[in-house]
């Protein structure tokens, strides 16, 4: 029998304070006042001195409760932070101001720090706020720093999954729980005992369950059981260093990240090394935040090795026209080690001879003219900065620090560490070319590796994912490498057929407007990169004859929109650019976003569109702002960062082993339930591509491609035809679902689950077409029937008691009702993309750039024209959205820093209520029987109709009507009025969510 989850929780906390750990239960604090007087308490206790030994009045408490009351996780996160590792409040007392610490993140497991673990805080509803909270809730176990809250912890037992902890702590946010000094909290773990997960603190909209991460040792093999978890994770000093040494703010998106396990271990190792005075290199597979942790291992070896004068962060020239350096500035923005970024050499002289310890972000060839050309030999200057321990962290190791050029550095610096970040290192197999005696290897040029996390771990552990290859070159030919069969019209013709028309579900459209993804189309050179943004020019204004599939235009009715860049480096490799066609691409961009770039800023231009492909502002997450397409040469094609690209076109020959894998990488970013792949599709040398493609993924994923490569249509399409077999095995027609036993029904969504599976992966090539299902014995209609049937399946299985109590679950048909249908097409405005769209409005981020009047209504009127067409499918969702905007639109402060989805959840409710309500007055039937057939209705059937026809009261009907029905009439008109109701009133309004 499964343990009860006060077990589970009680077995937690005795190992959170077991042995020696500096955790202590506090089986007293269980409400809000109790927090805040334990607080108080601590902080007093830690500032005596400068309370002169005083109490804090209550007047003076309540400044720093007020200083307390965050309006967002990520606000917290920046105040925690603190001021030189010091976290404070600050009171005014008479004339004087009071500095006091709450926290010091250099008394970690010592000094003041005080750890304290509670259990059932009864989270109470604001009874002021009506729209706000529904009910009162309880938290299972909360781990407090100095009294504040700073990691929240939700249990379940084996019979239920830890995504409904996740869904749980999802809804507590909604619904203001987390607030007041809840507020503060950091990290989240959801867990059912066997599969445990942690994850940033966020808002309710911005929640990914996508970005779990389970823990996995420094050998990556995984810790899921949530006591082996605490042991690794949330006993003390690791619990507070994932607090204060392994949270990063990141300015530019706003939001808290916890870095993953394999970052932490990475960071780990480099410190150690760097104590005995050894360099390496980190293997991280490309995709898997490498400029985070290096950015983070850079500023703790500042922290933490009191020897070093200074750390460097050493990037590539060209690495500066990608997200790498802005990346690190929007980490450093808050942090407690500033970041100098050097403007010229001069300026990185200057920074060398300061003695300030700080990071200094600068490129490769700014160092090498320091050293070879700026500094003359045996002036104090050049002693001193000769002299400098210093710690090299180097991005992109494997290409940015030439063997010759790290020679010459290291033979001036010869007190220097050194530490490689890269995706792919240069093994025996491809090593840099023969120079002398220079090191060729990775390890040859850095030392060991100190960790390493291949993509066959990342893709594993969900970090990213698979890829997905399509080869669609010309077959049969007698040298496929032979450039005239692809630089003409034809070929060109071809591959924008694929890339428009037979890619719907590459690019995401069966998510619905603002929620598609966006692809890059890769070149050879930039005179083909230009004639491929004339010809899709001319494509889109009707001038050739490919045409635009009316299917993809339905969504996206200004599909594609496209533009070209490309770095001015690549003018060197013999590519002419042509300045009127790339005026004339600028000036198309211009038109489409409203911006005014001409040749002189090619470089804005570039990071411009490097933010609205990235979309991580929030101003990019509609569909005014973004773009489908965009062609490149070389670059984007390493360190771009860019979750919703799913696809890369590669219309070139294959290149060397390294370069493949960082180009594939851009499309295997986690972002939504729906991307489950990175694709890649090739247009030239299949045969010779496959080999390249096989042999690169080998190379980085410990000689296997099973687990980095998706199999392709002739493996897919079979599989899915027995998939759909065994379906109709199962279940022949979507119907017979309702007839099943419980057992049956496991057995059906099991089934059901792998087909999904299998039918969007066989959506997702470009040999799919629709006509094909016909011959399959499938039609779309059908599949959905069979959705329909399946989410009720589902409801029916979660709803289901266990037949035994004593049969342990691996020994049941487990079903994983979490499961995210992957082919269900649905291109209707997405409820939960309005809900962002009017909470962007409602609460901007409070250091964006201040919206004109103009600007607002406009995002308004966007608002309702989504609004608009979610009212063809669903008018009652709609009137309720409708009425929600129409009163934003009249007072913008009405529902500021409130949760806009739980607005409209209670909203939904009332309806409900409403309509429920009415139904009962008029015949007689009991609400909560009612509530229960319109929360649990679905495909028709009422799932306690014989319950409500036994409580429903004939007499008080009969005694209260003139024209009373006869009873047999009663019955059957009552439920025939139930199932209208439950159809036409109450369905829209619990589908949509």
């Amino acid at each position: 029998m499964p343990e009860l989850e006060r077990v589970i929780e009680e077995k937690l906390i005795d190992q959170l304070v077991y042995g020696d750990s500096q955790w202590t239960y506090r089986e007293d604090l269980k409400t809000e006042e109790d927090l805040w007087r334990n607080f108080k308490y601590i902080l007093e206790q830690n500032n005596k001195e400068r309370l002169n030994g005083k109490s804090l009045s209550e007047a003076e408490f309540e400044q720093v409760k007020n200083q307390l009351q965050f309006s967002s996780f990520y606000k917290a996160g920046e105040w925690l932070v603190g001021e030189n590792g010091k976290v404070m409040v600050h009171v005014q007392r008479d004339t004087e101001k009071l500095h006091l610490v709450v926290m010091n993140h250099e008394h970690i497991a010592g000094g003041s720090s005080v750890y304290e673990v509670i259990n059932q805080y009864s989270a109470l509803k604001d009874e002021d706020d009506y729209y706000t909270v529904s009910r009162n809730r309880r938290f299972d176990v909360t781990l407090m720093i100095n009294g504040l809250p700073m990691i929240h912890i939700e249990l379940k037992n084996r019979q239920h999954s830890y995504m409904d902890g996740f869904n749980q702590i999802k809804k507590y946010i909604s619904e203001g729980k987390f607030t007041g000094i809840f507020s503060a909290v950091q990290m989240f773990v959801v867990s059912n005992g066997v599969d445990t997960k942690y994850f940033a603190a966020a808002s309710d909209t911005d929640l990914n369950a996508k970005f779990m991460s389970g823990w996995v040792d420094e050998k990556n093999n995984p810790v899921s059981d949530y006591l082996d978890f605490a042991k690794s994770v949330l006993r003390i000093p690791e619990a507070h260093e994932m607090i204060a040494r392994y949270t990063v703010l990141d300015r530019d998106a706003k939001r808290l990240i916890i870095l993953r396990p394999y970052q932490i271990h990475a960071i780990e190792s480099i410190r150690e090394a760097s104590k005995t005075g050894k360099s390496g290199f980190v293997w991280h597979t490309t995709g898997s935040g490498k400029t985070l942790t290096s950015y983070k291992a850079t500023r703790n070896l500042l922290m933490d090795i009191p020897s070093l004068d200074k750390t460097i962060f050493l990037i590539d020239r060209k690495d500066l026209d990608t997200q790498t350096s802005n990346a690190f500035q929007a980490y450093a923005n808050n942090d407690v080690i500033a970041v100098d970024k050097t403007d010229n050499v001069n300026d990185l002289k200057k920074k060398l001879k300061s003695g300030d310890r700080k990071v200094i972000v600068t490129t490769i060839q700014k160092m090498q003219i320091l050293v070879t050309k700026r500094l003359q030999e045996d002036t104090p200057e050049y002693n001193k900065i000769k002299n400098l321990r210093i710690a090299f962290v180097v991005d992109e190791c494997h290409r940015a620090v030439t063997p010759k050029t790290k020679r010459e550095l290291e033979r001036f610096f010869g007190r220097s560490l050194w530490f490689g970040f890269t995706g792919t290192p240069r093994f025996a197999e491809n090593p840099y070319a023969q120079m002398g005696d220079l090191p060729r290897t990775t390890e040859e040029l850095y030392g060991k590796c100190l960790h390493k996390y291949t993509i066959q771990n990342a893709i594993k552990d969900n970090a990213v994912l698979g890829f997905q290859v399509e080869h669609n070159g010309p077959k049969n030919m007698e040298d496929e490498t032979d450039p005239s069969l692809y630089d003409n019209e034809t070929h060109m013709l071809r591959v924008l057929d694929i890339i428009l028309n037979k890619s719907y579900q590459k690019f995401g459209l069966q998510n619905g407007k603002g929620q598609t993804y966006e692809a890059i189309l890769t070149t050879s050179s930039i005179q083909l990169a230009q004639k491929y943004y004339e010809l899709l020019s001319k494509v889109k204004n009707g001038e050739t004859d490919l045409e635009i599939d009316e299917r993809m235009r339905q969504v996206l009715p200004d599909y594609p929109k496209f533009a070209i860049t490309y770095s001015v480096t690549e003018n060197e490799e013999g590519s002419h650019v042509n300045q009127e066609k790339m005026q004339k691409s600028l000036n198309d961009y211009n038109e489409m976003f409203a911006t005014k770039f001409d040749l002189s800023q090619i470089q804005s231009y570039n990071e411009n569109l490097n933010k609205r492909l990235a979309r991580k502002d929030k101003k990019y997450k509609s569909r005014n702002t973004q773009l489908d397409l965009v062609i490149v040469v070389d670059r984007l094609l390493t360190g771009f960062d860019a979750p919703c690209l799913s696809t890369i076109f590669i219309d070139r020959q294959p290149m060397g082993p390294h370069d493949l894998i960082q180009a594939f990488s851009r499309t295997n970013r986690i972002f939504d339930p729906n991307k489950a792949y990175g694709q890649i599709v090739t247009f030239q040398a299949p045969v010779l591509f496959k080999e390249c493609v096989d042999n690169a993924v080998k190379l980085y994923s410990a000689g296997s491609t099973e687990v980095a490569l998706l199999a392709e249509w002739d493996k897919v399409e079979p599989a899915f035809k027995r998939a759909l077999s065994a379906l109709k095995a199962v279940a022949e027609t979507p119907d017979e679902e309702a007839d099943m036993s419980l057992k049956e029904l496991k057995v059906f969504a099991k089934t059901f689950q792998t087909f999904d599976r299998l039918f969007a992966q066989i959506k997702s090539f470009t040999q799919y077409d629709e006509s094909m299902l016909e011959d399959y014995g499938i039609t779309e209609e059908e599949y959905e029937d069979y959705v329909g049937h399946y989410q009720n399946a589902i409801t029916k299985i979660k709803l289901a008691e266990p037949d035994d109590p004593q049969t342990p679950p691996e020994a049941e048909e487990t079903v994983d009702t979490d499961y995210e249908l992957m082919a269900y097409s649905s291109t209707k405005i997405d409820y939960e993309y309005i809900i962002n769209l009017i909470q962007n409005i409602v609460t901007p981020d409070e250091d964006a750039e201040a919206v004109t009047p103009e600007e607002r209504q406009k995002q308004i009127d966007e608002v309702k024209q989504y609004i608009e067409e979610m009212r063809k499918d669903n008018p009652k969702v709609a009137d309720i959205m409708t009425t929600l905007v129409n009163e934003i639109e009249q007072d913008e402060n009405k529902y500021k820093g409130q949760s806009i989805m739980n607005i409209v959840e209670n909203m939904k409710h009332d309806c409900i209520n409403q309509v429920v309500t009415d139904f009962c007055v008029t015949w007689y039937a009991s609400k909560d029987d009612v509530m229960y057939a319109a929360l649990h209705y679905r495909n028709g059937e009422i799932p306690n109709e014989s319950v409500i026809k036994s409580t429903i009261n004939y007499t008080r009907y009969k005694e209260s009507q003139e024209k009373a029905l006869p009873k047999f009439k009663y019955y059957s008109q009552c439920m025939a009025e139930l199932r209208k109701i439950l159809d036409e009133e109450i369905k829209p309004l619990i589908t949509v969510s």
